[in-house]
């Protein structure tokens, strides 16, 4: 079952985005519980306090006493993977959205065009992470890694190393092979000896993959103009 948050100071908002969310998870097939605020604080509260775990939010950027960007901020250390919606009338937050990997970015001028087919991209994106994984088999045993819990794979020698939530893991292959066998578009190569999962990197700078584990990994020239364009085009930054 998905969780969905939806946080707006405006009550009408809050339960017009929330009828839109619902008919979404109807044509996707999807089950899901839907919780409304209309506090940005009690939406952190829940998350922080009593540890509420939720796919997916979304989550005004203009609100009294804070801002969805702070909020944002405050609420990836505890759910690292969810995914954020931002709606909001400033199309200048759009490039701050980036760099915190916001999935994706809605005008308020435009919620009826453009919400349901952000909400039906993410609930695609949160049930296929969710289902898909690397399996690692050996003589001496077997190893199935979630993909969204892959980092990053690097070349080690013969092997190819998986830098994951659950700790290093190598297999006997190349890296070119893993990255076939992958077969998913969250996976890109930001060097010849390097693959990133995309739904991990918080924002490219100075010719660096920073992720949110606090890795930074050296983008290279070659790769650089690509991972910038599957950046944008994955995680749907069009304004």
């Amino acid at each position: 079952m998905l969780h969905i948050a939806v946080c707006d100071d405006d009550g009408a908002v809050v339960l017009a985005h929330r009828e839109i969310a619902g008919r979404c998870l109807a044509e996707c097939g999807s089950v899901g519980k839907i919780e409304s605020y209309t506090s940005g604080d009690n939406l952190l509260y829940d998350i922080i306090e009593d540890r509420f775990y939720f796919d997916l939010i979304l989550l005004d950027i203009e609100m009294p006493g804070t801002t969805g960007m702070k909020m944002a901020e405050k609420i990836k250390p505890y759910l690292p993977d969810v995914k954020i919606i931002f709606i909001t009338s400033h199309v200048e937050y759009a490039i701050d959205a980036f760099e915190l990997s916001i999935f994706r970015y809605v005008p308020k001028n435009d919620i009826e065009k453009r919400l349901p087919p952000a909400i039906r991209d993410a609930v695609k994106l949160i049930e296929l992470e969710a289902g898909k994984a690397y399996a690692i088999q050996t003589n001496s045993r077997f190893e199935k890694i979630p993909y969204r819990e892959i980092y990053y794979i690097e070349r080690d020698g013969k092997n190819a190393s998986f830098i994951a939530r659950g700790g290093t893991s190598k297999v006997r292959k190349s890296l070119q092979q893993v990255y076939e066998e992958l077969n998913a578009e969250e996976f890109i190569y930001i060097d010849r000896g390097c693959i990133v999962n995309m739904i991990h990197i918080m924002q490219i700078k100075d010719g660096m993959a920073v992720l949110k584990t606090g890795v930074s990994l050296p983008v290279s020239r070659a790769h650089l103009q690509e991972v910038k364009e599957r950046m944008n085009h994955y995680w749907g930054m069009h304004i």
